[in-house]
């Protein structure tokens, strides 16, 4: 089976993460609070939200504050149980954490499902977590 992402798939989980993330921390998430933490322009947020609502992984109130629907939630947490699982290894070999978060953004997405989680098996063992 072939395991090929695409930067679309990669950006729109980007902004599943960064929703949910934000949620923990704000009461309520609207646009501008996802471009101000990606450091994006509003209307490339806002082509994101529609696409995101479009798929059924968000919605957006008449507030415009927006929430992750099942699917969404379940998309978000995967990536981010990644790239915090996937942080904690570089630090944990020696990598400056600011380097060891971007590197293991990009590894997040490129992943194939069954090599993450056979190195999560072993990441974990390793970390005393597991």
């Amino acid at each position: 089976m072939s395991y090929i992402r695409h930067k679309a798939e990669e950006s729109l989980e980007d902004y599943l993460e960064t929703i949910l993330i934000l949620s923990s921390r704000l009461s309520v998430v609207r646009s501008v609070d996802v471009a101000t933490e990606l450091n994006f322009s509003k209307p490339s947020v806002s082509v994101a939200v529609k696409n995101l609502k479009n798929r059924g992984y968000i919605t957006v109130s008449e507030e415009g504050f927006l929430s992750l629907t099942e699917d969404g939630q379940k998309i978000a947490e995967g990536v981010y149980e990644r790239h915090t699982l996937l942080t904690d290894w570089l630090v944990h070999l020696g990598v400056d954490p600011i380097i060891a978060a971007g590197d293991a953004c990009k590894m997040e997405h490129d992943i194939t499902p069954e090599s993450y989680e056979a190195m999560k098996k072993c990441i974990l063992s390793v970390l005393g977590r597991g």
